[in-house]
């Protein structure tokens, strides 16, 4: 299963979906980031912000939790007061 956050506009994690992997498979059999992103916006709405994030913390650094921020330039999910 894949986790997606969804960003407000100041890029603060709203909540923390699961997505079936099935729904990353991109063209080329591949999981993408960008297939599972239309998926939630397929759901939630074109005007929602989703990025993924990851349960064993493989990439972005840390698992996005509600109140994380986003640090686009660092790539990562940073914890409320850090």
């Amino acid at each position: 299963m894949a986790h997606f956050a969804e960003l407000d506009e100041n890029n603060v994690v709203q909540r923390v979906i699961v997505v079936k992997n099935t729904e990353l498979i991109d063209e080329d059999g591949n999981e993408s980031e960008a297939k599972g992103i239309a998926f939630c916006k397929s759901v939630f709405g074109e005007n929602t912000r989703w990025v993924q994030t990851s349960y064993n913390r493989s990439f972005r650094e840390t698992y996005a939790g509600i109140g994380y921020t986003y640090n686009v330039s660092q790539n990562k999910f940073v914890p409320p007061n850090s």
